[in-house]
């Protein structure tokens, strides 16, 4: 088991300016990790990297958006520039239309962007990581839905591109095997968030909970080595998760 608390811990978010990034940025802040933030709005970035700050962690933030190779690559140098990476956490992701609609009413370039978002921008992201991560026996932490396994009409998109993430990360999680870098999918469950809200207008989601639901089981894969969820996909909501 691995200390959460130790200072020296790198963890570099994407889409950490609302929902379940910010969740995550704020949980590993207070268990005193370093960070690297990003998100598309800066504003939103911003603020949360301001509170952070403001309660003494270290915070480097970074607006933009993961599916352009630049920004990519100054996210990884912003981490080196912090001496290491211990998690890169993918939870950047774009849903399609919203309101969501049926895959064959979406025009063919919102797919190839979400894919570019979902799928493309994570194992890139990786990619770039692995000489970090490698030093450190890093995780790789990619955001699933229940989308990628389940049929959601008018989620189409959304869903088909995390099915792809969720192959992805197993067939490098195997490729990685021995390196001591691990690759996990999470897969966070319904959540009261601002894309949700966006996706599904018309949608009640008082009784919805919260991104905070999923700490618990954040809390737990902070203290779990890389080697021991590698390769595994877990439900954030669902728990026990050392039983598989």
């Amino acid at each position: 088991m691995t200390d959460p608390r130790t200072p020296s811990r790198v963890a570099l978010v994407t889409g950490a300016s609302t929902g379940l990034g910010e969740t995550i940025a704020e949980f590993l802040g207070g268990a005193g990790w370093q960070l690297v933030l990003t998100a598309r709005t800066e504003s939103d970035l911003a603020a949360v990297a301001e509170r952070l700050t403001d309660r003494g962690v270290t915070v480097v933030a970074v607006a933009g958006d993961v599916g352009e190779a630049a920004h990519r690559e100054r996210l990884i140098a912003e981490a080196g520039s912090l001496g290491r990476l211990d998690w890169l956490v993918n939870n950047a992701s774009q849903m399609g239309v919203s309101p969501i609609r049926p895959l064959l009413d979406h025009p063919v370039d919102v797919f190839e962007k979400v894919l570019r978002t979902n799928v493309v921008a994570p194992v890139a992201l990786a990619q770039l990581a692995l000489p970090l991560l490698r030093k450190t026996g890093g995780l790789v932490v990619n955001l699933s839905s229940e989308a990628a396994v389940d049929v959601f009409p008018c989620a189409g998109i959304y869903g088909a591109s995390k099915a792809a993430l969720d192959q992805a990360s197993r067939i490098i999680a195997a490729e990685l095997t021995d390196t001591g870098v691990g690759v996990t999918c999470v897969d966070p469950g319904g959540m009261r968030t601002r894309g949700y809200a966006e996706a599904e207008p018309d949608f009640d989601l008082s009784g919805v909970p919260a991104p905070d639901v999923t700490l618990p089981f954040w809390k737990w894969l902070a203290q779990t080595s890389s080697g021991e969820v590698s390769g595994q996909r877990y439900m954030a909501q669902a728990g026990p998760w050392d039983t598989r």
